[in-house]
């Protein structure tokens, strides 16, 4: 059964553990300016999420919610520091428990969802499954700074080993005294020390 049209509004308080024993489905969006915690990890608060829930009971009586969402949100790029769009995917997979003690003995692929008696905000669990399915950082798909101005530290790393290599290697050039400055400089040594002699006479 299903209470919502793909273009309405997700209901925000519902009744989970009725809706699991009534096998009931809800589909909607939600304004994403709507989810308080959301919003500060993000450039901005535009966008909007579809969810698709599906609430029920498994065959070992555990009532659960599955279903999937998609969002649409502007992160910050870690390149350009400008807003990125980023396309959020995520599924749920949420058994109802009513205790941490339960959700130790959740089998696969089960995970707890602690609810109570009465209303639930469903906005609150789509939110949390949200901001796991974030990426740690953003980029745009596209090039949005010129190679020249942005490296990794290990291409600036070998570009700079590259620099010191070939500068030490002009030093050597420029000190390496020429072999043929030596020899001169023999030669004329090799003078001095002839002109200085005197010959020695034969008795």
């Amino acid at each position: 059964m299903s209470s919502a049209t793909p273009e309405s509004v997700l209901p925000r308080h519902i009744d989970p553990r009725k809706f699991a024993k009534q096998g009931v489905s809800v589909e909607g969006s939600i304004d994403l300016k709507e989810l308080d915690r959301l919003v500060p990890l993000l450039a901005t608060n535009k966008g909007s999420l579809y969810a698709e829930l599906i609430f029920g009971v498994d065959e070992q009586g555990t009532r659960n919610l599955t279903g999937h969402a998609t969002a649409e949100v502007e992160m910050v790029c870690q390149r350009c520091l400008e807003a990125a769009p980023q396309s959020i995917h995520m599924s749920l997979n949420l058994a109802m428990i009513w205790s941490d003690d339960k959700a130790e003995h959740l089998p696969k692929p089960w995970d707890p969802w602690i609810v109570g008696e009465g209303a639930t905000d469903i906005y609150q669990i789509v939110e949390d499954e949200l901001i796991l399915s974030l990426p740690i950082v953003a980029y745009h798909s596209e090039e949005c700074v010129p190679e020249e101005l942005f490296s990794s530290g290990d291409k600036s790393s070998e570009r700079g080993l590259a620099s010191h290599k070939k500068l030490g290697e002009q030093e050597q050039q420029t000190n390496k005294p020429n072999p043929f400055q030596v020899l001169e400089q023999l030669k004329g040594s090799l003078g001095d020390v002839s002109d200085n002699t005197e010959p020695e006479t034969r008795k």
